[in-house]
């Protein structure tokens, strides 16, 4: 028969102690919201029919908004009057000497006609294959500003320059007989004439340009975008499209679209991871 044993004090200790149990850390599946907000690698054919669609329902959009000529010629002449009470009104002397430099003027008006979507569409396929993780935040800049615009444009009905009654532009499409802007020539039956506030071309320039500058790595590519909107300002207003006005709507627009953007994704776009994991 054994000798029975008796625990120490410190074994009894031991004993009564707990040990705690392992914990395993709980993972929380992000909500749908959350999903949406977090930036992802973009899909080609999303992106190529998100563009297509949004580009036609603007230009259906712009094009039916009513055209108020007598509003939108109001406008003109109170925005004139403006610029030229505040020794602002420039527009008329930049229209005239660009246009007695007949090659430099005709040059303009095929870059108002065509630059406006070949940069545009340009920034956006670099962005996507250089910087995806990017590239959701920076469209939505886009996409925003060109939002606003079309409330612009029907809040606000304004003639370009160059249909004011006795305000002596001179239309540069029609003097000099150049394929050009929708707004000028055959092709203004088919383009709103009276959305003039806010400036487009200055809006999309500007966005790129602040893209290519904070994105690019040579630095000849930064300038090139530094001065893109620059030189879009001056052929709005030596082609007498927009008033100097109609460029500071577009950067209004555009302050708003990129104030959109850094609330949904908590972050200017360009401060985002340059990669993001693929769409599942």
């Amino acid at each position: 028969m054994g000798v029975p044993t008796t625990k120490t004090e410190a074994e009894s200790r031991q004993d009564t102690t707990e040990v705690p149990a392992e914990t395993t850390p709980t993972r929380t599946r992000p909500s749908r919201l959350e999903r949406w907000r977090t930036p992802r690698r973009p899909r080609i054919w999303f992106e190529i029919a998100l563009i297509a669609v949004s580009y036609w329902t603007y230009s259906l959009i712009r094009n039916a908004v009513p055209e108020q000529k007598d509003a939108a010629l109001r406008n003109a002449d109170w925005i004139w009057d403006t610029e030229r009470l505040l020794g602002v009104a420039f527009e008329q002397s930049v229209n005239h000497t660009v246009n007695g430099v007949t090659w430099l003027i005709i040059g303009m008006n095929y870059y108002y006609a065509t630059l406006h979507f070949i940069v545009t569409i340009g920034v956006l396929v670099w962005l996507y294959r250089s910087h995806p993780g990017r590239y959701a935040a920076t469209r939505l800049v886009i996409f925003a500003t060109t939002g606003c615009a079309l409330l612009g444009y029907y809040l606000f009905p304004l003639a370009p320059p160059r249909l004011m009654n006795g305000g002596h532009f001179i239309d540069t499409v029609n003097v000099h007989g150049t394929w050009g802007s929708m707004a000028s020539g055959n092709l203004a039956e088919m383009s709103n004439q009276y959305a003039a506030m806010p400036s487009m071309h200055i809006g999309w320039s500007v966005w790129c340009g602040i893209t290519i500058a904070m994105l690019a790595k040579p630095l000849w590519a930064r300038i090139l975008g530094a001065l893109y909107p620059v030189m879009t300002l001056l052929v709005i207003v030596s082609t007498a499209n927009h008033f100097w006005l109609d460029a500071v709507g577009g950067l209004l627009c555009l302050s708003l679209g990129f104030g959109i953007s850094y609330a949904w994704y908590g972050r200017l776009s360009y401060n985002l991871p340059k990669l993001a994991p693929a769409t599942s």
